[in-house]
């Protein structure tokens, strides 16, 4: 009992701390919220080694924390609204929208509106992925069969819109917003964040329709090119917002070759590809040569897929199969040195190359699983 009252006491103080610096962080213009925040995280501390699961274990749950953190239901409201979101709601009345509210969310209490805006004025971040006609239509039938539209979507004001009628956009809600507007909706609702920087965080907001590896790649790339714009901005000051380094290459993989397998790929650059130190800009030219590197790659590894067809081996793993044989990770022994992104390239070139098709036998492909080769 007491090491619980212990531990208690120090996520409060945690969270005590954590919070008015998070705050004035997000107050902060993108290029200066990347750059506090990266040197507030050095200030962390290195992480903790956690211990192998024993095999066959069952993973538990977590269990809450001993002491509450946030805001009880009745201080949401309590404080006097800062000048930002005032002046955030006086906005919104000039658009021709109606603020409903305005209130502190309950885990950081920072200050956020509920308003209903003209949807004309809404669209989707530049860089956000493709709509899925599927999930739009079914949003549609949905909405309509209901009667109501009960999900709002999250806006913030756009900081430098493609199209002048544009004010506001959604990292979490195209699909909704598209539903809405095909519906012939007049306007939405929506939870309308005063900080723009919340428009970075695509992948870790849109949690009702998941991602699959190319629509990943394709926001990254796009978030990848604003965040370039931006100057010093380096790459690991925003592996927030990209998740891993390998989607960046894959992004302009797919950019160039929309049909590519970038899953055959994946589980080789996830583990050899790195954030850049220097900054997008600077880095772009090196992430185009990668990409590059991986399509001459794919070229040699479908020649190879070729030539099996050609025997008439037929599987919907042809291509995973082929660059899993020509892995220079899969027998590579832990306690060796990691391989560079270059080093792992040249590898698997020098492997295709000596890739013989003649060798695979029907027992082999069998054998195989893993991810399927993309086509559209």
């Amino acid at each position: 009992m007491p090491s619980l009252i212990r531990n208690a006491e120090a996520h409060s103080k945690l969270i005590a701390f954590e919070r008015p610096v998070q705050t004035s962080i997000m107050n902060l213009s993108p290029k200066l919220f990347f750059e506090v925040r990266l040197k507030y995280d050095s200030r962390m501390g290195e992480k903790v080694s956690k211990k192998p699961r024993k095999v066959g274990a069952v993973r538990r749950r977590r269990k809450p924390v001993g002491a509450a953190s946030g805001l009880s239901a009745t201080e949401l409201q309590s404080n006097a609204k800062t000048n930002e979101v005032t002046e955030l709601g006086q906005r919104v009345a000039s658009d021709g929208g109606t603020v409903l509210t305005a209130y502190r969310e309950p885990y950081g209490g920072r200050w956020i509106l509920l308003a209903a805006l003209p949807i004309d004025l809404v669209a989707a971040t530049p860089f956000q992925r493709n709509l899925s006609d599927t999930h739009v239509r079914k949003l549609e039938s949905v909405i309509s069969k209901i009667g109501r539209f009960l999900d709002p979507i999250i806006v913030v004001r756009a900081s430098k819109p493609s199209d002048a009628t544009v004010k506001y956009w959604t990292p979490n809600g195209h699909h909704r917003l598209s539903a809405m507007k095909t519906l012939g909706a007049k306007s939405i609702i929506a939870i309308v964040v005063p900080e723009t920087s919340v428009a970075y965080h695509i992948l870790a907001l849109n949690t009702e329709k998941a991602h699959n590896l190319r629509e990943k790649s394709l926001e990254v790339i796009r978030m990848y090119r604003e965040f370039s714009e931006l100057g010093a901005l380096g790459e690991d000051a925003c592996a927030l917002e990209f998740e891993e380094p390998a989607f960046i290459t894959l992004g302009l993989c797919y950019e160039a070759r929309p049909r590519f397998s970038g899953g055959a790929y994946h589980p080789v650059l996830k583990r050899v590809d790195t954030f850049l130190t220097c900054s997008c800009r600077e880095a772009l030219d090196t992430r185009q040569a990668r990409a590059k590197a991986v399509l001459e790659l794919d070229d040699l590894i479908l020649e190879k897929v070729e030539s099996l067809k050609a025997r008439g081996l037929t599987s919907p793993y042809l291509k995973s199969f082929v660059v899993a044989r020509v892995n220079p990770i899969r027998f590579r022994p832990k306690d060796a040195p990691p391989l560079s992104f270059d080093e792992a390239i040249d590898r698997m070139r020098n492997a295709a190359l000596k890739f013989n098709a003649d060798k695979i036998r029907t027992e082999d492909l069998a054998k195989t699983g893993g991810v399927p080769d993309e086509t559209d």
